[in-house]
């Protein structure tokens, strides 16, 4: 437990400032998130400190296809959320109100992550902007030692956890869920709309250099309308710019919702159409290893750049510049494979 350091006192309670629910607390109530508490007149983090879960993943599986591709990341998060999403995949972890995980501090997770060889840090499994304390001062230590840090993130935050976020963080993949259609994230997810998803996403563009990557899951039948999937992807276009990864990922059964049928292909199919005819050039299917949509294709040539099956690297067809072999047209992508890591990081399948 450490004080937070996103928060303000009105009047007699403390409005929490790290997420856009900015709740406001009176003395011991805890946020909705769990995790956050008023104690004494001053905003704790219950879950500083506390990991839960913790795993060494390549960074596609986060997913991030143009950031570092084929690195290492260590990923941990803790418990609790400021969702309460009705098909979430790790409810264990994030739906519960109870404080649980191991004492780590944030040293500790640093050296675990050169002891495992990775290039970086993935703050998930949970919302991350509600353990952005303890994210942050991970963070810095992780930057000190040459490492990147990256944020899997449901982008419900303010102006002042984008602020903080940008003393240390790297990259960050952003979640619209059912193409933030507003009945969607009002009766599955529990928020009024989504409008503070994209207003973070404009603080994120406009004031920092963090890389910003999309993904939106589509939840067949209550959140796969193609009308607001085409919205979703104008204001991207619009507004990130046409570069901008975007990956519409496939559902599975989950949770509450465990008799909802998996997401179609061909639906997803639709939605890869829609990006691509409203101009967005970088756009990829998740959760269907094999897809031809899970390849990077230059936009200029229409030849696969990277190849992928699932989270797997399994041809790179890019210079030491990121531009493409077959026609040199140059590749958005941070960092390369072919000098900042060997061989072992492709798979034949």
């Amino acid at each position: 437990m450490k004080e937070a350091k996103l928060y303000k006192k009105i009047d007699s309670k403390i409005m929490c400032t790290a997420c856009a629910r900015n709740c406001k607390l009176s003395e011991k109530q805890i946020g909705i998130c769990g995790t956050r508490q008023n104690i004494d007149g001053k905003l704790f983090s219950l879950v500083y400190g506390k990991v839960a879960s913790s795993h060494v993943d390549p960074v596609e599986k986060k997913p991030i296809f143009h950031f570092f591709p084929g690195s290492k990341i260590f990923s941990f998060g803790t418990t609790g959320c400021n969702f309460s999403c009705a098909y979430c995949c790790n409810p264990d972890l994030s739906q519960t109100k109870k404080v649980v995980g191991e004492n780590v501090k944030p040293e500790q997770i640093v050296k675990l992550a050169k002891k495992y060889e990775c290039e970086g840090i993935a703050y998930t499994y949970n919302e991350p902007t509600i353990f952005i304390e303890f994210a942050h001062d991970t963070g810095i230590i992780a930057r000190k030692e040459g490492l990147k840090n990256v944020f899997v993130s449901n982008g419900y935050a303010t102006p002042d956890a984008v602020k903080l976020m940008n003393d240390f963080l790297d990259s960050i993949t952003v979640d619209f869920k059912g193409n933030a259609e507003k009945n969607f994230v009002k009766k599955y997810i529990g928020i009024p709309d989504a409008e503070p998803i994209f207003q973070t996403l404009l603080e994120i563009k406009n004031k920092t250099k963090i890389h910003i990557e999309i993904t939106d899951l589509i939840v067949p039948k209550i959140g796969d309308d193609l009308r607001e999937a085409e919205k979703v992807c104008k204001w991207i276009f619009e507004n990130l710019g046409e570069e901008t990864p975007v990956q519409f990922i496939r559902f599975f059964p989950s949770y509450k919702l465990l008799d909802s049928p998996e997401t179609p292909v061909k639906t997803l199919e639709k939605h890869y159409e829609i990006a691509k005819k409203v101009g967005l050039k970088y756009v990829y299917l998740g959760n269907v290893p094999g897809h031809k949509f899970e390849h990077t294709h230059c936009p200029e040539c229409n030849k696969a750049v990277i190849k992928r099956f699932g989270f797997n690297i399994t041809a790179w067809n890019l210079d030491e510049k990121n531009n493409c072999k077959f026609c040199g047209n140059p590749i958005p992508i941070v960092g390369n494979l072919s000098k900042s890591v060997d061989g072992d990081r492709f798979f034949s399948v």
